[in-house]
């Protein structure tokens, strides 16, 4: 049966699995999510995610949902294919462990609000909140100062390679590149340079180009 994903090529969670999917050199199919026509609040989307959210993912028969539990599972049990994207040391994993809660608690809740403010809005032809802008700006710049701490320490957010923290970070960050939140980014230099890794990572340009076709 194979590994399938349910997604849409503009939703943050989808681009989360697509890349680390790449990132292990997996084949998979792609199955397309109209979310426009609220596809992803119907039946039979519903039957594999219950919360009408994207994606969903079905590896035979194992069927999940919530892009960072995917990953993981992604992670662990292909861990021998491709790009190895967990920490073995078990001195080492929990530091992962505490900046893929950060990435989660910390920053996904304000760079989303400015991704869907900044990057998603004005694409659907919708009025962007200036009050939520800002207000996400100011909140972001403080935790992308403890990120400029952080960088000093590792070369990655994880530890010294490049790991799941550093790719749940990278859809938020790819559309806030092409915003004026880019500024907030560039004023940190560790920072800037760890976004401009990432992105530049071969599988994360696969993705993009998987997903724009």
């Amino acid at each position: 049966m194979g590994i399938k994903i349910h997604g849409n090529p503009m939703s943050t969670a989808t681009m989360r699995v697509v890349a680390c999917l790449i990132e292990k050199d997996l084949d998979f199919e792609f199955v397309f999510v109209d979310m426009a026509t609220d596809e992803h609040k119907k039946h039979p989307f519903l039957s594999l995610n219950p919360f009408g959210q994207v994606p969903a993912f079905a590896d035979g028969d194992l069927k999940l949902f919530e892009s960072r539990a995917i990953t993981q599972y992604i992670a662990h049990v292909y861990a021998s294919n491709g790009y190895q994207l967990i920490l073995q040391d078990p001195k080492k994993m929990p530091i992962m462990s505490v900046w893929m809660e950060v990435e989660g608690q910390k920053f996904e809740p304000l760079a989303s609000k400015l991704t869907w403010e900044l990057g998603i809005k004005p694409m659907i032809g919708m009025r962007t909140d200036d009050a939520i802008v800002k207000e996400s700006e100011e909140q972001l710049s403080k935790v992308l100062d403890i990120y400029e701490t952080r960088l000093a320490e590792s070369k990655y957010l994880g530890g010294d390679s490049f790991t799941l923290v550093d790719l749940h970070h990278m859809p938020n960050i790819y559309y806030l590149m092409g915003t004026k939140v880019k500024a907030l980014f560039d004023l940190r230099p560790r920072v800037s340079a760890w976004c401009a890794d990432i992105l530049a990572r071969p599988a994360w340009v696969k993705c993009l180009e998987k997903l724009q076709n």
